[in-house]
């Protein structure tokens, strides 16, 4: 943790210079320095805060993949794409919302429209409340079986003389 609070310092500081790409370039190296000198046995471990680092300095300097040596540059674009996956994952998730009617329901509703074609969605929807199912005359005509045309109104003008 004070590894962090020193890189954050350093940081801090190296990006009010002017040359600002070549103090991110240096933080970058001052964090694997650190990474490295934690006792690991044959790789060094890499934590979620070490990989954010490196995605963060990425973000703002894409130039500084020519400095990195513990890890490859394609892992750091690779972790850079898989966060903003990530992100736009939680970003496009769904809130919630109205809950979906019952299938017993809507299946009723489509009987009860193929049996009776004249009928609309108010007297549907009047049917149903009598039923008790508490259910709105919007989505009784969202889910009515819309009929081509009314039964015995075929189109005179297409039959033969």
């Amino acid at each position: 943790m004070i590894e962090l609070c020193k890189l954050i310092w350093c940081g801090l500081i190296g990006l009010f210079r002017s040359r600002a790409s070549l103090e991110i370039e240096i933080l970058v190296l001052r964090h694997q320095l650190n990474i490295l000198r934690r006792k690991s046995p044959k790789r060094p471990i890499l934590g979620r805060i070490d990989r954010l680092v490196f995605v963060g300095l990425y973000g703002l300097v894409p130039d500084v993949l020519s400095v990195l040596a513990i890890v490859r540059p394609e892992t750091v674009i690779r972790w850079h794409r898989a966060g903003f996956r990530l992100y736009w994952r939680w970003k496009s998730r769904p809130h919630g919302g109205r809950p979906k009617l019952p299938v017993d329901v809507r299946q009723l509703i489509r009987d009860i429209g193929i049996a009776n074609p004249l009928w609309g969605a108010p007297r549907i929807h009047g049917e149903l409340l009598k039923l008790g199912i508490e259910v709105g005359q919007t989505t009784v005509a969202k889910y009515m079986v819309r009929g081509s045309s009314e039964p015995g109104m075929e189109d005179v003008s297409s039959q033969p003389c």
